[in-house]
């Protein structure tokens, strides 16, 4: 979840690492402690859902296709017909259960979804029992075996991803593991078991965003302001989508899925199961927008230590508009792609237009994509915003460390030239030429360059300022 958009930031000054632990700690820990109080505690109310189906692999050996019996007339008058084919059998080699090792005959697989088989092909078999005749048994082609095919796609997908991040790339796996784990162990049992699903959505995104951000991109300072960003954005996307489907009067029951689980489980609040689809499917695009936000500030404050504090932060949201624009399609097509079936259902619809956008079942998508994107688009001037007043704090507490003394007892302004026997300066150093001309047309890129600031082009400072590594040397210090 989220995308590394930094390099390795400096360090903040100690002031600026208490104010963000001061504020980020406390939070943490009153996640933790919701958590606790919301863990789902017992496995919910049973469903009845009957004797499972036995289920068994098996292999494809021999397929014989045969003409369809004709079927009897229809009772308007009509002629006979032919069956929907194909028609014919499938030998299959069982590989598990009590006929393990034997052939056994099913017939050819038909009906809306039924599966298309071939000689050599591995396949699921369900056993049916004749209720008047328990010693009667029949076998039938369920679906494909996918498991091998699905195996080697996600080892695929994580070599690919380590092969391209490296060591990022293993802590974007393990924040993924992370993600799976608090769904599946807080989430979704939260729910099920009864709970309210806003809150523990909520608290679960929380935890989620915690332990995902700091994994990826490590504890620092950057990060933390991602956090606060996050977090916010997360918790003005709740409200949002609260005042909205309240406005709107959805009451959840917009899809097949949604019934479909009232009358198997209808304790489960679905009007707050909607808001909690809400507020999960916004997560994984906040952050990725919030870590943007943090680094593009961090990235112009480094490139020009000039720039003041609204100057970061107007320049950083004008990558930020950018950056929401692609994003807001994003989001539109991510639920388009989801509900293509609705979609072209409506194509076949014959009521009118505005009817047909005000029904449930398509109101509630759209309010779904509007939330996010409000959410989302709050997200920049507030992570922004957070990151400018970091940025700047730091630097000034960098600035006051750049005036006193160096190790070696000089002052930046009195260290000793060539000319006092001393040093030679950085800028006259092999290669140092090369990294002012870099360093200037990085500055004239950006607008705000060194020498629009009264520092000729050949007698730019060459020294970072104090507190702050040079670009080839920066590292990203944990707190």
């Amino acid at each position: 979840m989220g995308a590394d958009h930094n390099r390795p930031a400096p360090p903040a000054p100690p002031r600026v690492r208490r104010v963000l632990v001061a504020t980020v700690v406390p939070l943490f820990v009153l996640t933790v402690i919701a958590a606790v109080v919301l863990w789902p505690r017992g496995g919910g109310p049973e469903v009845d859902g009957g004797s499972p189906v036995p289920r068994y692999h098996g292999t494809v050996t021999r397929v014989v296709t045969e003409e369809c019996p004709p079927q009897p007339e229809t009772p308007e008058g009509g002629g006979p017909g032919v069956a929907d084919g194909p028609c014919g059998t499938v030998t299959v080699r069982v590989e598990q259960g009590p006929d393990a090792g034997q052939q056994v005959e099913t017939p050819i697989p038909t009906g809306p979804g039924a599966p298309t088989v071939a000689v050599d092909d591995r396949i699921v078999l369900v056993k049916l029992t004749d209720p008047a005749d328990p010693a009667a048994s029949t076998y039938n082609i369920a679906e494909h075996q996918r498991g091998a095919p699905l195996i080697w796609l996600a080892v695929v997908f994580a070599l690919a991803i380590v092969a391209f991040g490296r060591w990022r790339g293993v802590a974007a796996l393990a924040g993924l593991a992370a993600t799976f784990a608090i769904l599946l162990t807080f989430v979704l049992p939260g729910i099920g078991a009864g709970g309210s699903p806003l809150p523990i959505a909520v608290v679960g995104s929380a935890l989620i965003m915690f332990v995902v951000l700091y994994l990826t991109h490590g504890v620092t300072a950057q990060t933390s302001v991602a956090v606060l960003g996050t977090l916010g954005s997360l918790v003005l996307t709740g409200l949002l989508g609260t005042l909205a489907t309240a406005a709107t009067h959805l009451t959840g029951y917009g899809s097949e899925d949604a019934t479909t689980l009232s009358m198997f489980r209808g304790d489960v609040d679905l009007h707050g199961l909607l808001l909690a689809g809400i507020i999960i499917g916004s997560l994984g695009v906040l952050d990725d927008v919030t870590v943007t936000q943090a680094a593009t500030v961090t990235e112009l404050a480094h490139a020009n230590p000039g720039l003041s504090r609204l100057q970061l932060y107007r320049a950083a949201t004008r990558v930020g508009r950018a950056h929401i624009a692609s994003t807001v399609n994003t989001i539109v097509l991510a639920y388009a792609g989801a509900s293509l079936p609705l979609l072209l259902l409506l194509t076949a619809d014959s009521r009118p237009v505005t009817e047909i956008l005000t029904s449930e079942f398509l109101a509630q998508e759209i309010v779904r994509s509007a939330v996010a994107t409000l959410g989302l688009i709050a997200a920049v001037p507030l992570t922004t915003g957070l990151a400018a007043v970091v940025t700047a704090a730091g630097r000034t507490a960098a600035g006051h460390t750049a005036e006193g003394h160096t190790a070696e007892g000089h002052t930046a302004a009195s260290r000793p030239g060539p000319a006092d026997g001393g040093d030679v300066p950085a800028a006259r150093t092999p290669g140092g030429g090369r990294r002012t001309a870099d360093r200037n047309l990085a500055l004239e890129a950006l607008g705000g360059g060194r020498a629009a600031e009264g520092f000729p082009d050949d007698h730019a400072p060459t020294h970072p300022p104090a507190g702050r590594p040079h670009r080839e040397g920066g590292t990203d210090t944990a707190w």
